[in-house]
C-alpha cells in the first residue's frame, strides 16, 4: 500500500513539473511574440513568381491550389464532430475541430487574398492559419502536458491571434509553433498515444512548405514556369492536416495517466 502511495506521489510530482515547464515555455513564447516589433510589408511582399491568369481568374494557380484545404478541412471537421472515427477524447474535440475549421477557412481566405494580393486582404490569408496553428498547439498540449493547460492556451492563443491581426503584426511567431515548439516539446513530454512520430512528419512537411515559399521564383524558373514555389507551398502545406488525420485514425492510447 505504501509503495502504491509513493508511486502515485512521484507521478503527481512529475505531472506538476510537466505543467510548470509547459506553462513557463508558453508564457515565454507569448512574451516574445508581444514584444516583437511591427514589421511593415515590403513592396514586393504581394508580388509572386506566377501571376498568370487562366479563364479570367487572376493568379490562377495560387488560387486553385487552395481547394485541397477545403476538402481536408471540411472532412476533418465533420469526422471530429460526429465522433467514432478519430481516436480523440471529449476534451480534445474542441482543439481538433477548430484546427480543421481553420484549415477549411484558409481555403476561402487564401483564395480571396490571391485574387488581388494587397495589404487590405492579407488578414484573410493569415488569420485562418493562425487559428489553425493555435488550435493545433492546444491539442498538442492537451495530449502531452495536460487538459487544463492545453485548453487555457487555446483561448489565450486565439485571443492573441485576433489581437495580432488587428495590429497587423507579423505572424512569424505563430509559424514557430510547428517549426520549433512542437518538435522541441515532442522530445520533452512523453506521448499519451502511439503514432506520435506523425507530429514530427507534419512539422517536416510544414518546414518544407516554407522553403518552397521562400524559393518561389527559383522553383518557378527551375521547372520552366510550370508551377511556382508558392503554389507548391499550398500543396505541401495541405499534407500537414492529412498526416495528422492519419495519426488520429490509427493511434491508440498507451496507458492511463494518474495525473492529467
Amino acid at each position: 500500500m505504501k509503495m502504491v502511495w509513493m508511486v502515485t506521489r512521484q507521478l503527481s510530482i512529475k505531472g506538476k513539473r510537466r505543467r510548470i515547464w509547459g506553462g513557463g515555455a508558453f508564457l515565454c513564447w507569448v512574451l516574445l511574440m508581444l514584444v516583437t516589433p511591427k514589421i511593415s510589408h515590403s513592396p514586393n511582399h504581394h508580388h509572386y513568381a506566377d501571376m498568370r491568369n487562366f479563364l479570367g481568374v487572376p493568379n490562377t494557380l495560387n488560387v486553385i491550389t487552395n481547394f485541397p484545404f477545403l476538402v481536408v478541412g471540411v472532412l476533418g471537421f465533420v469526422l471530429c464532430v460526429q465522433g467514432g472515427f478519430f481516436n480523440i477524447r471529449f476534451s480534445e474535440v474542441w482543439g481538433w475541430a477548430l484546427f480543421y475549421a481553420g484549415i477549411a477557412g484558409l481555403a476561402f481566405g487564401s483564395a480571396y487574398y490571391h485574387l488581388k494580393p494587397d495589404d487590405s486582404r492579407v488578414t484573410w490569408d493569415t488569420l485562418p492559419m493562425m487559428i489553425a496553428l493555435s488550435s493545433l498547439f492546444s491539442s498538442f498540449l492537451v495530449e502531452r502536458v495536460g487538459e487544463r493547460i492545453g485548453l487555457s492556451c487555446l483561448f489565450a492563443l486565439l485571443f492573441i491571434a485576433f489581437l495580432s491581426t488587428a495590429y497587423e503584426r507579423l505572424n512569424m511567431m505563430f509559424e514557430l509553433i510547428p517549426c520549433i515548439a512542437i518538435p522541441g516539446m515532442t522530445f520533452v513530454f512523453p506521448p499519451k498515444y502511439t503514432h506520435s512520430r506523425y507530429w514530427l512528419w507534419a512539422a517536416g512537411a510544414y518546414i518544407l512548405s516554407k522553403f518552397e515559399a521562400f524559393a518561389d521564383m527559383k522553383i518557378n524558373h527551375a521547372n520552366q514556369y510550370t508551377i511556382s514555389g508558392h503554389s507548391l507551398e499550398h500543396l505541401c502545406l495541405v499534407i500537414v492536416p492529412v498526416l495528422l488525420s492519419i495519426m488520429l485514425v490509427h493511434r491508440t492510447r498507451k496507458c492511463q495517466r494518474f495525473i492529467d
